[in-house]
């Protein structure tokens, strides 16, 4: 998918029709936790998943942030960072520093699950985040990025390298890349119908002869 796709995505779409669409195709594990919620009730982030795997360390490394460097400067445009922690809360993984170096790449938002710190910075940089709380800990000695670009477990689902992230304020769900265009076409042509759905409820007809014409409620 494309830039322009996911902009025409974030401007029509939201999480639920996209999770309705994926129960119908039989993918009815693609939301993630809802101990993940976003850090300013109107971020929307859309993109392609960057994937990030993190662990608890108990000691410095010898070369504290390598991988997590290297991971952040890979990043490409319309990328989503999304950082599996194994939903560690032991320090702040994410910071404002590490948001501005994501934007210069392009990136467009990230998904963590686990702790970020510095948000008073990055609600001022506008940057669509999502985690699980704060910590003002820094990471170094407490939680390090040990691969990227591989499958992770975060917020409870599977996600893949190239999966499309759509996430909003009613949640975060992932769309597997080899069924993306059809789940997002099909996401589309259901707002349209919920349109016209909406005009005849708003007319006063009942919810049940709605629902009996167009299996949509």
């Amino acid at each position: 998918m494309e830039l322009a796709d996911f902009k025409n995505m974030k401007d029509t779409l939201y999480s639920a029709v996209i999770a309705d669409i994926l129960d119908e195709m039989g993918y009815r594990n693609q939301a993630m936790s809802h101990t993940l919620h976003p850090l300013q009730d109107h971020d929307v982030v859309v993109g392609r998943a960057f994937t990030v795997l993190a662990a608890d360390v108990y000691d410095i490394p010898e070369r504290p942030y390598y991988m997590e460097f290297k991971a952040v400067d890979s990043l490409q445009e319309g990328d989503v960072l999304v950082v599996s922690t194994n939903g560690s809360t032991c320090s702040g993984f994410w910071g404002e520093l590490l948001t501005t170096a994501a934007l210069r790449h392009g990136a467009v938002g990230a998904v963590i699950d686990g702790m970020s710190r510095d948000t008073k910075a990055i609600r001022k940089m506008d940057f669509p985040l999502f985690i699980r709380g704060t910590n003002p800990l820094d990471s170094k000695g407490r939680t390090d990025v040990i691969a990227y670009q591989c499958t992770i477990a975060c917020g409870g689902i599977t996600v893949r390298p190239g999966d499309i992230v759509f996430g909003d304020f009613d949640g975060i769900v992932v769309i597997p890349s080899a069924i993306a265009d059809e789940v997002v076409s099909r996401a589309m042509e259901k707002v349209r119908a919920e349109n016209v759905v909406r005009d005849e409820l708003r007319a006063g007809v009942s919810a049940e002869e709605v629902w009996n014409k167009y299996h949509i409620l």
